[in-house]
């Protein structure tokens, strides 16, 4: 399957746009349990890092890593990792409920650590990375990639940056998957491991919120799952939604699901819509519906002044990553804050919580 039908390993590739000299900024990966550290290690490497070596139990995990990254080094241990001075940096996917323990065993060796989504499954795991955060003085951060690996998604902020729509008061979020079951690991599936649906990729929604609509904090109004189609895998959650209020007064409301049909082109027509006192601004993230072949960075704008359709493929690039890197060099918080990490974090945990069953 492709790495367009197929989420899971969706790897998206920009234009180098390096910020530091080589050798400057260092980086390892450990644990390879999602295909999200492809896109993890594509992004760094891109902005002027290098990927020194990686580490995973399963050797052919390691194997396909090494096919696609040729000059990285095996490290015999995670040990070996942590223990290298070169490496400013750790990038992990592990297993979700394993997330946080890799990140205090990442800051304890006195590395910054960044992490797939969701990056942790409950409050005790978040309280513990805030503390070991304060010990240490480390980075926690965050690969929310529907937000920062998706070049619409990046367009849409400049836009609103820019005051094209306003203040933001609504977000509304789309995020359909491929299951694609036969792909996954046994840990997918369990819920103890995955974190439930809102936790795992309602995490992208909730983030996206917050950084567009420019809210610190926020409660979680209402939120449901269910389990409608997969009988087969009993603790899986296939569906679920939940609203939400900032602190700031803005809405959201977002629907994740594994309900991508085959025929889709794409593994999931991403959307989002978000309302501002001035106008709106449309993000049709991957694709466009009914076109074959068709190109994602679709972004529609309407304000006082203007209607307009841009496609932004290969055109705006992935700055988070330069960013990140300067961020660790600098110890700035330009990126991403520590705190924003932790909110989206915090809330698609009490979404999680919170969420009334109802298949």
């Amino acid at each position: 399957m492709s790495e367009k039908a197929d989420g899971m390993n969706y790897a998206p590739k920009g234009k180098p746009a390096p910020v530091v000299k080589k050798g400057e900024f260092v980086f390892a990966a450990i644990a390879l349990d999602h295909g999200h550290i492809y896109g993890q290690c594509n992004g760094l490497i891109e902005a002027g890092g290098v990927l020194k070596s990686v580490y995973d139990p399963d050797p052919k995990k390691v194997d396909a890593f090494c096919k696609t990254y040729p000059d990285v080094k095996r490290a015999a241990s995670e040990e070996e990792i942590l223990n290298d001075k070169e490496v400013i940096l750790a990038a992990g996917a592990a297993v979700t409920s394993e997330r946080c323990a890799l990140g205090l065993r990442v800051m304890s060796a006195g590395k910054d650590y960044f992490t797939d989504k969701a990056p942790l499954t409950t409050l005790d795991q978040l309280e513990a990375a805030k503390a070991k955060v304060k010990e240490t003085g480390k980075k926690y951060m965050v690969y929310y990639s529907e937000r920062l690996h998706v070049e619409s998604a990046v367009f849409a902020g400049q836009l609103i940056e820019q005051g094209a729509i306003g203040k933001v008061i609504q977000v509304l979020g789309l995020g359909p998957h491929r299951l694609n079951a036969p792909s996954r690991p046994e840990w997918f599936f369990k819920r103890d491991k995955y974190g439930g649906i809102l936790c795992d990729i309602g995490s992208h929604q909730i983030e996206q919120f917050l950084f567009y609509s420019g809210a610190k904090d926020a409660k979680v109004v209402h939120s449901q799952t269910a389990n409608y189609n997969n009988p087969l895998y009993p603790e899986l959650e296939d569906f679920g939604d939940a609203t939400l209020t900032g602190d700031n007064g803005a809405a959201h409301y977002f629907r994740v699901d594994w309900f991508t049909p085959d025929g889709l082109q794409s593994w999931g027509d991403g959307r989002s819509f978000i309302l501002g006192t001035e106008g709106f601004v449309e993000q049709r993230k991957y694709m466009q519906l009914g076109e074959k072949n068709s190109k994602g960075g679709n972004v529609y704008l309407a304000n006082g002044k203007e209607e307009t359709f841009f496609n932004v493929e290969g055109k705006v690039g992935y700055p988070y990553f330069g960013q990140l890197i300067l961020d660790c060099l600098n110890r700035t918080e330009n990126a991403m804050t520590q705190e924003h990490a932790f909110k989206a974090a915090e809330l698609c945990v009490r979404a999680q919580m919170q969420a009334v069953r109802i298949k």
